[in-house]
């Protein structure tokens, strides 16, 4: 995200959490050096077990803006989100880093964060891996925007209608049009 769109988002009145990606080398930079000469205002941590799964989730909070630049307006806090556990039996570790206009409790931002990627896990990805948006080569008119509302109606009816996987639903109910029609009832 830009500063120009940091500077639009404080001046509607409004705040922000954005993930700080390798691609803005400059601020994940100054972030990193920050990190390694400041201690974290609040720490939260947090375990997870689930379909074979272990993770474990710290997030702290720094304050300490020294050496960040001035031109990320309204910027309050700097969070660090550490995922360590094993996935299919094998070991993992990521980092990630977010700066934020609120000024908030470790667990506050843990709680926030992890709501949005339960948004970019049920949607998202659902519709990039297996409606395979991404390929879908769309370019007249209103079609690629007109499709994506297509595929979130097909996930929410599905979901409303018990469905915990996109993958299996589709499969069940692909060759029953009355089962895909009482759906609409």
């Amino acid at each position: 995200m830009s500063k120009k769109t940091v500077q639009q988002i404080i001046h509607s009145g409004n705040d922000y959490v954005i993930a700080v990606k390798a691609n803005q080398p400059k601020l994940y930079h100054q972030i990193q050096q920050n990190m390694q000469h400041s201690q974290p205002t609040t720490i939260h941590t947090d375990f997870e077990r689930r379909s074979g799964r272990f993770t474990q989730r710290r997030v702290c909070v720094f304050e300490n803006l020294n050496n960040i630049s001035h031109d990320w307006l309204g910027l309050k806090s700097i969070i660090q989100v550490e995922r360590v556990g094993t996935r299919a039996g094998k070991a993992y570790q990521e980092t990630a880093y977010y700066i934020s206009s609120l000024s908030l409790k470790a667990s506050d931002f843990a709680c926030g964060i992890r709501r949005h990627w339960g948004v970019e896990n049920r949607l998202h990805w659902v519709k990039d891996v297996v409606f395979d948006e991404d390929s879908a080569q769309m370019v007249d008119g209103y079609a690629a925007a007109n499709f994506s509302i297509l595929r979130s109606f097909v996930i929410n009816l599905f979901r409303h209608n018990g469905f915990d996987s996109l993958t299996r639903a589709i499969r069940f109910c692909s060759h029953n049009i009355p089962l895909l029609f009482s759906f609409l009832e």
